[in-house]
């Protein structure tokens, strides 16, 4: 098994698509974080639609945006790499420009435009993994989709902290970051598609492999990471909701714990993937989980310890949750780049993807149902999820195992 003991930044950048592809990942982080967190707001107080009208709007694009993944991992099987990454950023474009043609109460126009960013959102994730996995390969591929994952995330936290001083303009002034996003995102795809990648995948197995040997199904790990996705969301939903409606704690720190989640990303996201390279993928996946169910039921006893004490502890705790949604980040999707044979890997990373939408789709409506009911209600739920999953993660590797045995193909580091 390779493990990485270093990294050099030079290769990280080379094994992640080149510079140019870099540079592209941060322009279109930019954008997105110019409007993603001010997409609501857009709809509410520039169109002027009710927020039910605006968030269904919003929830409609996601879930289409899912319904294309299968018609994405295809293109991807068939070669394309760079240009499935720029079509995902030129669709966004569309989005954008329909958010700004829409006049004030025109609902369809909107709900259009949400639909296009929702198809882009969701299919950028798989284009850009499947042409990382093609441009590297091993651990310094898990390295190199840590490498990304950082820096869009620094990008993210920089376009947000933008269209915030945008406010200060007045609702009005929503549309010049959503300008600028539109800018960025036609930016960013011309030259993601300037590094012309693109694979072969019907000459990276033997025929008789590629008639013989079915994709992997990963049943346990898709539906496991269902429920992983849902940590993804306790900064911006679960904490929020819980620090500030039930805790009557002040708005400060909520935020103050998105911005520490964004830094421990930004700065430990490639460090402790690196330093998880000596375990195989799957170990360290299950260890991820059970991370997480530690930072829930830490959740669930700072709640107990009272009025003064609860909101501080929470904030602590919030550190383990951030670092198990690291090393869950860091595993998740590399595994399922092992584990897929080349000329299956655009419809493995897409049923993937579809794993990860739906859990992020859902999960905003299963926190705020569960935390009227309590704490316990709340976090052990997601404790008892969560380490169930890490089971179902940990138990089909014995499975994983049985298959390679019959199937000779290089395995190492799952």
């Amino acid at each position: 098994m390779a493990t990485i003991t270093r990294v050099q930044p030079r290769v990280l950048v080379r094994a992640s698509g080149g510079p140019r592809y870099a540079v592209a990942l941060a322009v279109d982080a930019l954008g997105t974080g110019l409007l993603r967190p001010f997409l609501l707001l857009y709809g509410v107080t520039v169109l002027r639609l009710s927020a039910p009208v605006t968030g269904t709007a919003m929830t409609v694009g996601i879930v289409t945006g899912l319904v294309c993944m299968p018609a994405v991992g295809r293109w991807l099987d068939r070669g394309a790499r760079s240009t499935v990454v720029a079509a995902s950023m030129l669709v966004r474009v569309l989005g954008v420009a329909l958010l700004l043609a829409a006049p004030a109460g025109h609902v369809w126009l909107f709900a259009t435009a949400a639909l296009f960013l929702g198809i882009g959102n969701q299919a950028w994730p798989t284009a850009h993994a499947a042409l990382v996995a093609t441009v590297a390969h091993g651990r310094e591929r898990d390295t190199a989709l840590a490498g990304a994952r950082a820096l869009r995330n620094a990008a993210l936290g920089v376009g947000a902290l933008l269209a915030t001083a945008c406010l200060a303009g007045g609702t009005t002034a929503l549309r010049a970051p959503a300008a600028v996003t539109a800018l960025a995102y036609l930016a960013a795809a011309a030259l993601a598609w300037s590094v012309h990648v693109h694979a072969h995948p019907a000459e990276a197995a033997p025929a008789k492999d590629r008639d013989d040997e079915p994709a992997p199904r990963m049943l346990a790990l898709l539906a496991a990471n269902v429920i992983y996705v849902f940590c993804l969301n306790v900064p911006e939903i679960a904490l929020p909701l819980v620090l500030v409606t039930q805790l009557h704690a002040s708005p400060v720190w909520p935020a103050a714990v998105f911005v520490a989640n964004t830094v421990l990303v930004v700065t430990l996201q490639v460090p402790v993937t690196v330093l998880m390279s000596r375990f195989s993928r799957r170990t360290v996946l299950a260890l991820s989980g059970v991370v997480l169910t530690a930072s829930y039921l830490g959740f669930l006893a700072a709640t107990l310890l009272g009025h003064g004490w609860s909101t501080p502890a929470i904030a602590m705790v919030s550190v383990v949750c951030t670092i198990g949604e690291i090393i869950y980040a860091g595993s998740a999707t590399a595994l399922v780049t092992a584990l897929a044979p080349a000329h299956v890997m655009g419809r493995a990373l897409a049923r993937f993807q579809l794993s990860t939408g739906f859990g992020l789709a859902v999960s905003p409506a299963v926190i705020t149902t569960l935390a009227p009911h309590g704490p316990a209600a709340l976090w052990g739920s997601l404790a008892a999820a969560t380490l169930l999953s890490a089971f179902a993660v940990a138990t089909e590797k014995d499975q994983e195992t049985r298959l390679s045995s019959c199937c000779p193909r290089e395995r190492a580091g799952l």
